[in-house]
């Protein structure tokens, strides 16, 4: 029996958890508005039968009052001929209907009271229903407020679900960036170093050399020739400044910072006369 119990128990307490997850405060106070509304239907309806009891107790006693009073006049139409054998019997029926009269009458107040309390107890619960219909409004009004206010917290700390779902994708989508980042430079490492082959291109590497010799003779050609462009479209004026003409004349320097560079002239000899033998000079040179 233990074990029954503590099992309903756990069963009881998963249930309330799983219907507490799902239960709106909204609707739960709409459901009790309705029900206090069913129980103010219910009590007029009692209002409205008791009202009926009471006026039909009304209408019969006023059809017993009317048949006493024609039992009334039949008693003095009978002592009138004579006959009051038939007075006697009209003013007895008349006193039964007078009985019955103040039973009705007892029965009608007792519905009048009763009636009185249903239509307070109506009114009592009308205030109620009004009380209480203000003050859901007011909790509902409160709790979509702070329902509201919560989803916009989780939505700017990024803790609710969406937001957290697009958190992660920024995050894969940063990883892959970098690592897509970090394959490109790796890839282009390896080229520069001759580790992987470019497809694209020659694989001869003494090509590979050559043509960047000569692509960067053509850029040596290109860049000369841009220089000279500059040259002859810039104004004499701005090239003067520059540096000095080609045609102007040296100074002259002065004669004691000059330097005499000819050899002394000797007369020629007797035999200088003779043209040397170039034979004989190329084995004196040599032998020199």
């Amino acid at each position: 029996m233990s074990v029954m119990k503590r099992l309903s128990s756990v069963v009881q307490a998963k249930a309330n958890k799983a219907l507490d997850r799902v239960e709106d405060p909204r609707d739960t106070l709409d459901l009790s508005y309705e029900k206090q509304l069913e129980q103010l239907q219910q009590v007029r309806k009692g209002v409205a039968d008791v009202a009926t009891a009471r006026k039909r107790i009304e209408l019969q006693a006023e059809q017993l009052q009317a048949n006493a009073n024609k039992l009334q006049d039949q008693a003095r139409s009978a002592l009138a001929q004579n006959r009051e054998d038939l007075a006697r019997e009209a003013l007895t029926r008349r006193a039964a209907i007078a009985t019955q009269l103040e039973q009705l009458k007892t029965q009608h107040d007792g519905l009048v009271a009763q009636e009185d309390k249903l239509v307070l107890t109506t009114q009592q619960l009308q205030a109620r229903v009004e009380a209480f219909r203000t003050q859901k409004e007011t909790l509902k009004a409160s709790y979509t407020a702070a329902q509201a206010q919560t989803k916009i917290g989780e939505a700017v700390s990024g803790i609710s679900e969406s937001m957290s779902d697009t958190g992660m994708a920024m995050q894969r989508a940063q990883d892959k960036i970098a690592q897509m980042q970090a394959r490109a430079g790796a890839v282009d490492e390896l080229l520069a170093s001759g580790a992987l082959t470019d497809l694209t291109g020659s694989s001869d590497p003494i090509q590979a050399e050559l043509d960047k010799a000569s692509q960067s003779g053509q850029v040596d050609a290109e860049l000369a020739q841009m220089k000279g462009q500059l040259a002859a479209a810039s104004p004499a004026g701005a090239l003067g400044t520059a540096a000095q003409p080609a045609d102007k004349p040296k100074e002259d320097a002065p004669e004691e910072d000059k330097v005499v560079d000819a050899e002394p002239v000797t007369e020629p000899s007797e035999e200088s006369g003779k043209s040397p033998d170039p034979f004989t000079l190329e084995d004196k040179e040599g032998e020199s």
